[in-house]
């Protein structure tokens, strides 16, 4: 079995982690995110059109009231149009609005089907309780694997966390992508796809570490532990972005605002489970030795006092 090379190799790994860390940090500080309108409030008008349209041509209509309002398309025939912009339409200007499409795809008065105005408030609550979400899912996942495995791999898995998280958001004010409701859901669901990869990986270097195979050669222990586990990795990565990549190219607007961060998730989540989880507990393991020692001590006393009694 080929031998893939991690510990040795790790200062790169860590280096290229930070780079991404700083390019993440950078462009959330300095472009900001691009809220939409679920966070920052603002009118959706939807209308139905009868048939398909072109967005090119739509624009002309809804730049003369806001330039930047979101266009998509909804509807099995995809000839229902949802406008989506951040400003407060009065009434005149949504009768003006509908008034340009009525004359433009002659339309009558019934075929606007909604006009919703989606208020600050909402999306400040909205936020908060994305943050709680977030907080409280990575405090029980790190009492979890410090309990079932130990304290330096559950701060391992919550490094690679925040990583796989910070790439996504950052991923998103770098290239000025609108974030919505749906992206919140997908940061959850990256949240739990990338601990599971990390896990598989900390179970063999447990596993591996309990039989006292590789004895005191941590670098050896890590390389192994990473190469029996890569096959399955990659396998499970690759079969995962076919799934999420058919969504994001056939679905609609919606599916693709959930779709997107969950690819960009995976890509991180399986960049961190590979190449900076195990070098990282390795590290904290020989930085802080007296953390572990006193469980292992115990753990030791313990098998020796159970051989006694047996």
């Amino acid at each position: 079995m080929r031998v893939f090379h991690l510990a040795e190799k790790r200062k790169i790994y860590f280096g290229i982690a930070l780079l991404l860390i700083i390019i993440s940090l950078g462009s959330i500080l300095i472009r900001g995110l691009n809220f939409g309108i679920d966070f920052v409030g603002g009118t959706i008008i939807t209308i139905d059109l009868h048939t398909e349209f072109d967005t090119t041509e739509t624009k002309q209509i809804t730049d003369k009231y806001d330039k930047y309002a979101n266009i998509t398309y909804a509807g099995d025939g995809k000839d229902i149009i949802v406008i989506s912009s951040q400003k407060n339409f009065s009434e005149e200007d949504r009768n003006k609005l509908f008034n340009d499409f009525k004359e433009k795809y002659n339309l009558v008065n019934t075929d606007l089907i909604s006009v919703d105005t989606v208020s600050p408030t909402v999306g400040g609550e909205l936020t908060k309780q994305a943050w709680i979400a977030v907080i409280v899912s990575v405090i029980l996942m790190l009492i979890y694997i410090s309990i079932r495995f130990e304290f330096f791999f559950g701060i391992s898995a919550v490094c690679t966390l925040i990583f796989d998280i910070l790439n996504v958001v950052g991923f998103y004010a770098l290239f000025q992508i609108q974030v919505n409701t749906p992206f919140i859901a997908a940061i959850l669901t990256i949240l739990g796809y990338s601990i599971n990869g990390t896990i598989v990986v900390f179970d063999r270097v447990r596993e591996n570490q309990n039989l006292g195979i590789y004895g005191s050669d941590m670098d050896r222990l890590i390389d192994m532990s990473v190469t029996q586990t890569l096959k399955r990795t990659i396998y499970t990565v690759t079969t995962t972005l076919l799934a999420i990549l058919a969504l994001y190219i056939f679905g609609v607007s919606e599916i693709k605002s959930f779709a997107l961060p969950i690819i960009v998730g995976i890509l991180s989540g399986a960049f961190s489970s590979i190449c900076v989880a195990a070098p990282l507990w390795e590290v904290l393991q020989k930085r802080f030795p007296n953390v572990t020692s006193k469980k292992k001590n115990k753990a030791t006393k313990k098998d020796k006092k159970d051989k006694i009694m047996v």
